[in-house]
């Protein structure tokens, strides 16, 4: 199995110092977390607590990209104990990740295009919205 290069440092508030109108990336990101800042940090003014936890986002997107990579080398199962197939362990741990760059993604509660403020969105408030869209065009889902 392949290990990744996931930097766990900690980040401050010193690590989104401002030299230009665009904060840096934190110190550590890989090309997925930096792939995935710049976007952010180009489009929407955000506050400390919401640099922090883009700069989580990142990791965990790092992180991801590094589950991924290790999934493309060893495939998607591996040997069992006694000889038998079973599911990577990484698969879980992906799954775990995913779940927790979502929930740091809605903790953000960026603004959708449409939008001049953010708010959090609950999966099921999201669903319901998308149901009443639905029933107001006559779309099946």
């Amino acid at each position: 199995m392949r290990t990744g290069s996931f930097s766990g440092r900690r980040v401050t508030l010193g690590d989104m110092s401002t030299r230009n109108a665009r904060p840096r990336a934190p110190e550590g990101l890989g090309a997925a977390g930096r792939a995935f800042w710049r976007p952010a940090t180009g489009v929407y003014e955000l506050s400390p607590t919401e640099f922090v936890l883009l700069a989580r986002a990142c990791r965990t997107v790092d992180l991801l990209d590094a589950i991924d990579a290790a999934l493309a080398d060893d495939g998607v199962t591996v040997e069992g104990s006694v000889g038998q197939v079973c599911a990577h362990p990484l698969l879980a741990s992906k799954a775990l990740q995913e779940a927790t760059l979502d929930t740091l993604i809605r903790a953000m509660a960026l603004p959708l295009p449409d939008q001049a403020e953010g708010q959090r969105r609950s999966p099921a408030a999201m669903e319901a919205a998308q149901q009443r869209w639905r029933s107001k065009r006559g779309t099946v889902a």
